[in-house]
C-alpha cells in the first residue's frame, strides 16, 4: 500500500466540480477528469495519486490504475516539463511523419520514450490525432496540437518552448 497524498485547493475544487457531474452512486465516472486533475498539478500519475483518487472516488486502486495505464493521455512515469508526442499513423508517415519524428530525435539527441537530460523535454510517439489532414501532427502536454511539422517548424517550437520553459 501506498501512501496518499493533499492536493491543493484548486485541483480539489476541480475535482469536486467533475464528481457532481455524476449521481453520488456514479462518482467513479469522473475517474479520467481526476487523474487529469492531479496530473496537470504534479505533472504525473504516480502510485500515490492513483490511490489518493480512489480514495476519492470510493473505488479500487487497481480500478483507477487501469484507466491511468490504458490512456495515453496520462504519465505514469515522471516526464519533461514538454511532452512532445508525434503522430506515426500511416497518413502522418505518408506526409513526412517519419521525417519529423527523425528530425525531433535528431534534434533532441533522445529516442521515444526518453527524457532529455536537462529534464526539458520528453518524446513520445503517438496514434491518430484526427488531424490526418494537418499531418505531420504533435502535441504538447496533451493540450497544443501542432500541423504541417516541417524541420522547420520543428526548430521554431523547440526555440520557442525553450524560451518559455526559462521565463517561468
Amino acid at each position: 500500500m501506498t501512501t496518499t497524498i493533499s492536493f491543493s485547493d484548486k485541483t480539489m475544487v476541480d475535482i469536486a466540480r467533475n464528481i457532481a457531474k455524476y449521481p453520488p452512486e456514479h462518482k467513479q465516472s469522473a475517474v479520467m477528469a481526476c487523474l487529469i486533475a492531479a496530473q496537470t498539478e504534479l505533472g504525473w500519475v504516480s502510485p500515490e495519486v492513483i490511490e489518493t483518487v480512489a480514495q476519492i472516488l470510493e473505488m479500487p486502486t487497481i480500478a483507477v490504475d487501469e484507466v491511468a495505464t490504458f490512456y495515453n493521455m496520462y504519465d505514469t512515469k515522471q516526464i519533461g516539463k514538454y511532452k512532445l508526442v508525434i503522430c506515426t499513423n500511416l497518413p502522418c508517415q505518408l506526409k513526412h511523419g517519419e521525417t519529423a519524428a527523425n528530425h525531433l530525435k535528431e534534434t533532441l539527441g533522445i529516442s521515444y520514450n526518453e527524457t532529455t537530460p536537462c529534464g526539458t523535454f520528453t518524446l513520445k510517439e503517438g496514434e491518430c490525432m484526427g488531424a490526418c489532414g494537418d499531418s505531420p501532427v504533435l502535441l504538447v502536454n496533451n493540450k497544443r496540437m501542432c500541423s504541417f511539422m516541417s524541420n522547420e517548424k520543428i526548430d521554431v517550437l523547440l526555440n520557442e518552448l525553450r524560451a518559455e520553459g526559462k521565463a517561468t
